[in-house]
Formats: structure tokens, sequence, C-alpha cells
């Protein structure tokens, strides 16, 4: 692999024990094959596809995952509101309004240089949070005050497609890249933008593949069929990891290339 690329690899949504369970599985040999040098993840579905708690949290951590995001999932557990703000490797989108816990801009240092992840969330079809666009300003904008190079990843969760587009539009240029998260289905738009940033539209969900956007068919069905509102719980076949590898360059901290991760067990055979 080339020596003067950053490797990150960005994991979509995981749901779940069974999300976890392919991602622990797998993460030994993608860091191995790609030479990965930093793990983002998605995690707000993580406890039974809803919230995260505390020890999940370090399960992350164990695993080797160096910074989690989230979206509106986030608050799903009380028990978030005890480690949030003291963990500064996992976040919340930073257009929630003020007053609220946690950070939305996490900073590591990854082989000698600067990795800024910046969690935002939509507003179409969402929560009515601040606007993301004049949240990423005033992040970005914090970070024009120290001009040396970095990578710069923002994980968009939104629902609408439109609204993902126009944020990586929006930034084409002025970060690494726009990593869409949220709708658990993985689009086939991975690419550099115009102005250099890499882009896709939503990075896909980890966890069962056979299910309902992570959730067992059947309760789903009902929902849609009677209206009523059925318990819903992780599905469990035929596991997958899914999101995107993108290299950037190390000088400069821009995108060089983006690839989707799409991978299951060795034993697969679907």
């Amino acid at each position: 692999m080339p020596t003067d690329t950053l490797n990150i690899l960005f994991v979509g949504d995981v749901v779940g024990s069974p999300g976890r369970k392919i991602l622990a599985a797998l993460l030994p040999s993608l860091r191995e094959r790609h030479d990965i040098h930093a793990v983002i993840a998605n995690v707000e579905n993580s406890a039974a596809g809803y919230g995260l708690t505390y020890p999940l949290f370090a399960e992350y951590e164990k695993m080797g995952v160096n910074m989690m995001t989230s979206g509106n999932h986030i608050w799903d557990r009380k028990e978030i509101h005890s480690f949030i703000d003291r963990e500064d490797r996992l976040l919340r989108p930073v257009n929630y309004p003020r007053p609220c816990p946690g950070r939305g801009v996490g900073r590591i240092l990854v082989e000698g240089m600067e990795l800024v992840v910046i969690n935002l969330m939509g507003r179409v079809f969402m929560r009515p949070l601040d606007c993301p666009f004049r949240a990423i300003d005033q992040a970005l904008g914090k970070l024009a005050a120290d001009p040396r190079p970095r990578v710069v990843l923002v994980d968009f969760h939104g629902e609408a497609t439109s609204e993902k587009m126009a944020m990586g539009q929006y930034l084409d240029g002025r970060v690494g890249a726009v990593v869409g998260t949220h709708t658990h289905v993985q689009t086939a738009d991975d690419r550099i933008l115009e102005g250099g940033t890499a882009y896709i539209t939503d990075a896909g969900m980890t966890g069962p593949q056979d299910s309902v956007i992570g959730m067992e068919p059947r309760p789903a069905i009902e929902r849609f069929l009677t209206s009523r509102n059925m318990r819903l719980k992780p599905a469990s076949r035929r596991l997958r990891l899914k999101g995107a590898l993108i290299r950037f360059d190390r000088r400069s901290g821009d995108a060089r290339s983006i690839e989707r991760v799409d991978e299951g067990p060795r034993s697969e055979t679907s």
C-alpha cells in the first residue's frame, strides 16, 4: 500500500449485537489488508438498535475504534448523560441546540497528523435542530485559526439524499470527506467531488442485511400493515460490515480516493 497516504475506515451505522459481532470479527483483517490507520464508526444503534451504553462504548474502544459518531438515537439510553461529557472520542451532532451535553467535534493524532471528525445531523424529515450548514461553518471557522494540514471528516446523519448531497457540495474543497449516515442503505455514489472532497451519500449499515434497516422484518411489516407501534428488535441473518475506505494525502490532508466497503464472513456463500 502507498506509504504517503493516511487510510481511514468509516464504518456505517452499527446495529445491535449482530453489528458489533461482525465488526469485531472483520476489523483485524480489514486493518491488515488496507493498512488502516484509524477507524471511525457510527454507534447510535448499538444497544439493541437504540442508543449506546457505557459497556458498549468500552467494547468499541477495545476493538480499536478511534472515534465514534452518532445521530438522533444518541439520547435513547438515559445513561448516556453519565458519560458523554467526559468521553472526547464519542460525538453527538454539533448542531444540537445549546445547552446540550457532549461535543460535536473530535480531534485525535493519527500517524503524526491531526484527524478532525465533525458530527452533523440533517433537518429534512428529522428533528428541527439548529441549521447544519451554519453549524459546520462555525466549526470550520474555529479550525481556521490553526492553518496546519489536517484531515477533516464530516459524518452527516440525515434522512434526505438531497440534503446530504447539498452538504457535500457546500463543503467541497473545504473538508477532506463528507460521509452520510442514518438510512442504513449503502449508496453507490462514492466519488471525489470537483473541489477534491471525498463523498458518499450513505455509508450503509453494519449488521443483519436480511432485515428492515437492521430490524426483524415481521414486526416492521406489521407496523406498515396496521399502523401499530410494534416493538422492534435487531435481526440476525446475513451479517455484513459496510462503510467507506478513504485515503488522504499525508502532507495536505486532501482526499486521494474513496471506495465502498461491503464485507461479510469468509464462510458466506451468498
